[in-house]
């Protein structure tokens, strides 16, 4: 619980211990006054400095100096984990300058820290969708989905199976700390023309730069070449080991910015020479205690390697068992298919040939029965047409009987007139004794004759008649078929119009004709540009 009396180092060594970071000196307590940050004094009371009176006092728990090389550097594991949180934050937030390509492995490397080895069937695609991973920078950079941006994300992720969390967080900072303002803390300063500047503190050293390149430096001062750094009111001076080169001098703006740079300054030139002295005994020890923890840990995973092999290796015998079993079985099963897929076969062309000797009776019987059935149709028509053959038959004989009665008494009346013709003949022979007995006057032989002929007249102008009208009623019927057959004909052929031109050929028609083509526009991705200097525009 903090305490009122209590001085910088103990609120600081609190943190420190709730964190369980030994690797101390790397780190601070950051807080913002007025335009620009300060840290806390370790050996003043907390409330005596300047920090925000308003409750609750808000510090920031931050990394003060940056390692040259993380991987020799960092002992302990939280060590690691904290610069790696911190570092990752300050290139989001573009306080780094990343470049597009190692924003995408940085990130890569982000995702395993987190989630461990890649597993396809756990990492599907949108897994990435709320995660920060690069900064808005580079998105806006290039003409890219979210998804596009996943799917390269996880290739590079993918890549990294095998490794540890602890082991991703390190291949981070590996790459991190080579990027240009990796621990690079920026100032503004003006030379003595006037001349604004940048400077930069980092662990290697000093370094000037144009305001406008934070990336290049126009000159450096390596601590090793530096032999003493002080300042004077706004003025700083920087003195180089070698005394035969120039003193650098160069203003800020405010006294408490030269008290920040000379603090950074003083740390990381201790933590330059402490790497380069042979490490104190603590640092030994918790060296040797890393080493210890971390070949522990291989040892561990080593040993769950191991034994994951050998449960999927247990595993796979068990598998190949089984599917040589079911390969047993299925040989077993094949045989027996082959054997009832034969017999099937067999029954099979037997049942086709008896099939196709049905479908022979059967044609046999629909062409008998279509037989049949013309003949049948030919033998009714036939006795219709019989029948009506002796209805006109019946009627004609009808007919005929009446004629030949009437014929029987024209028969009878001239018999009777002959009888009584001769009656009277022989009555004038009788009375006409100069005649010779049996001839007859010429004109009765004429007259028989002429009813003879006009009989047989009467009777061929009756038949011409009724052939006349016969014919007539056929021709009229036979007309009327003929007009239904044209007619029939015409709704089969509209019909077939009609089914040719349905309304899915047409779809399809206007569909073929009017097809549509895609158009892909591709630009090109720009990369991030960076101003030529002039050596010119600063001397050191």
């Amino acid at each position: 619980m903090f305490q009122f009396k209590w001085k910088g180092k103990d609120l600081f060594d609190m943190v420190c211990r709730a964190l369980g970071l030994r690797e101390t000196w790397f780190f601070g307590l950051q807080y913002n006054i007025k335009d620009t940050v300060a840290w806390l004094k370790m050996e003043k009371r907390v409330l005596d400095q300047e920090v925000p009176k308003e409750e609750p006092i808000t510090l920031y728990f931050l990394a003060k100096f940056h390692p040259e090389n993380a991987e020799e550097e960092l002992v302990q594991d939280i060590t690691q984990h904290l610069f790696f949180l911190q570092v990752k934050k300050n290139i989001l937030e573009e306080e780094i300058h990343c470049p597009p390509e190692a924003s995408v492995l940085l990130a890569s490397y982000a995702v395993h820290a987190k989630y461990g080895d890649y597993d396809p069937n756990v990492h599907k695609p949108g897994f990435l969708a709320e995660e920060e991973l690069l900064p808005k920078r580079v998105i806006n950079l290039y003409q890219m989905t979210a998804e596009m941006w996943e799917e390269r994300i996880t290739a590079c992720y993918a890549e990294h199976r095998g490794r540890t969390r602890d082991e991703a967080e390190m291949e981070y900072l590996k790459i991190a700390q080579d990027l240009d303002m990796y621990g690079v803390n920026y100032f503004l300063i003006r030379n003595k023309k006037g001349t604004d500047l940048l400077l930069g503190v980092d662990a290697l050293g000093l370094h000037i730069y144009e305001p406008d390149n934070r990336l290049t430096p126009k000159c450096s001062f390596p601590w090793n070449e530096i032999r003493n750094i002080s300042y004077s009111d706004k003025e700083f001076t920087i003195k180089p080991l070698d005394k035969k080169t120039n003193v650098f001098k160069f203003n800020s703006s405010r006294l408490r910015v030269n008290k920040l740079i000379l603090q950074l300054c003083i740390g990381n030139h201790d933590l330059f020479m402490r790497r380069r002295r042979v490490d104190s005994v603590d640092v030994q020890q918790m060296k040797a205690q890393a080493r210890e923890e971390r070949a522990r840990k291989q040892v561990e995973r080593q040993r769950l390697a191991r034994d994951e092999l050998e449960r999927r290796l247990m595993q796979l015998q068990d598998e190949a068992h089984m599917a040589n079993d079911a390969l047993l079985r299925s040989e077993q099963t094949a045989d027996l298919l082959a054997e009832k897929a034969q017999i099937a076969e067999e029954e099979a062309k037997l049942l086709a040939q008896k099939a196709a000797e049905a479908e022979m009776e059967m044609q046999r019987i629909k062409v008998t029965a279509i037989r049949g059935q013309e003949e049948r149709r030919l033998m009714e028509q036939k006795m219709l047409e019989a029948e009506m053959l002796a209805l006109k038959m019946a009627e004609e004989s009808e007919r005929r009987a009446k004629e030949a009665e009437l014929l029987k008494q024209d028969l009878q009346e001239a018999r009777e007139s002959e009888r009584r013709a001769k009656h009277k003949l022989l009555e004038i022979t009788s009375k006409s004794p100069g005649l010779p007995a049996g001839s007859m006057p010429p004109d009765l032989s004429f007259s028989r004759e002429n009813l003879s002929f006009d009989f047989k007249d009467t009777d061929m102008k009756r038949l011409s008649m009724e052939i006349e009208k016969e014919k007539v009623e056929y021709m009229e019927k036979s007309k009327h078929l003929q007009e239904q057959l044209n007619e029939l004909k015409t709704e089969i052929e509209s019909l077939k119009m009609k089914e040719r031109e349905t309304p899915l050929d047409i779809i399809h028609n206007q569909n073929t004709e009017q097809g549509t083509s895609k158009h892909s526009n591709f630009k090109k991705i720009q990369r991030p540009n960076y101003p030529d200097m002039s050596d010119a525009a600063v001397k050191c």
